[in-house]
């Protein structure tokens, strides 16, 4: 089974062949998205969950697979086997996703899906379909601090070869600063879910409190999910979804598709999954740019972010 599902996915991919590029943005409601999101946007927008479906929202390159592999694991009692029936992709379906045919778009897993079904966003909160909230389906959200998300997104960008050219380091800080990367805003993006946590019944997750302690995070997951495994499944899950393992994981690395999407010579989809190496990137200056419109972007968010743990 997953063979195959890897197979025809990344088939799916070569045949596309020349119709892959970095793709432009174009925006919805302020927001920038890759253009192929933007010319399927109505069927995305009316997409209609069934109330059993979980989300897993996060702005992109701030823990999204490593949740996506949790509570995967979480739902089959870790069962290490059924976790690897095929990638990701395939398992937990990326909703507003649309690439050149053939390749498979999120809707179309979904609609070959039964729920109840997990199901992947980096849509900010004003984005998400309606119908998520309105049949008061679960999401999980995970935040990570802003500078180490920043380090991540320009790393992805430059092996990603369907997103914008990332360009300099240092010209990228800015676009990070002005919203202008594929998803928009960071700022708006925490920002967003953070707010409607408690009304929508959101379990907020921060990025550095899953290095500090998984299995605490983990066992926070289960419960959210009204789960009870045991302690030697929890500590199995742990040990599953560590960054050596999911590295090394074939169903999880993204080594399924090929080079012509995910150039992973440039710089590997899982790098380092560490906190604080924004301290390798950011010069005294950077910093103190960064910081000071930091402030000024977040001064009304009570949000906890860490920059190192």
């Amino acid at each position: 089974m997953a063979g195959k599902e890897e197979l025809s996915l990344s088939e799916a991919i070569m045949a596309a062949g020349d119709a892959f590029h970095r793709f432009p943005l174009i925006k919805v409601q302020g927001v920038p998205l890759m253009c192929h999101i933007v010319h399927n946007w109505d069927s995305i927008w009316a997409f209609h969950p069934d109330p059993s479906d979980l989300l897993i929202a996060t702005y992109p390159k701030a823990g999204t697979t490593w949740t996506q592999e949790i509570v995967d694991l979480l739902l089959n009692n870790g069962d290490a086997e059924v976790a690897r029936r095929a990638p990701t992709a395939i398992r937990i379906p990326f909703l507003e996703i649309h690439s050149p045919p053939p390749v498979p778009s999120g809707l179309s897993l979904l609609k070959n899906m039964d729920p109840p079904r997990v199901i992947k966003t980096h849509l900010p909160f004003k984005l998400v379909p309606e119908g998520f909230w309105k049949n008061k389906c679960k999401a999980i959200y995970v935040a990570r601090n802003a500078k180490d998300n920043l380090v991540s997104y320009y790393h992805f960008d430059r092996m990603n070869l369907t997103q914008p050219e990332p360009g300099p380091w240092e010209g990228y800080i800015h676009k990070f600063m002005n919203g202008e990367l594929a998803w928009g805003s960071w700022y708006d993006h925490v920002k967003g879910y953070w707010e409607e946590r408690e009304k929508r019944n959101i379990l907020y997750l921060f990025y550095e409190d899953m290095k500090e302690n998984p299995q605490r995070e983990v066992e926070r997951i289960m419960r959210y999910l009204d789960l009870s495994l045991a302690d030697d499944v929890i500590r199995r899950i742990v040990e599953l979804t560590s960054f050596k393992t999911m590295k090394e994981n074939p169903m999880t690395n993204y080594s399924f598709f090929p080079k012509p999407v995910f150039d992973q010579s440039i710089s590997p989809f899982m790098r380092k999954g560490v906190v604080g190496d924004w301290t390798n990137h950011f010069s005294p200056a950077q910093t103190q740019l960064f910081d000071e419109d930091y402030k000024r972007k977040m001064k009304d968010a009570d949000i906890p972010f860490r920059t190192d743990i």
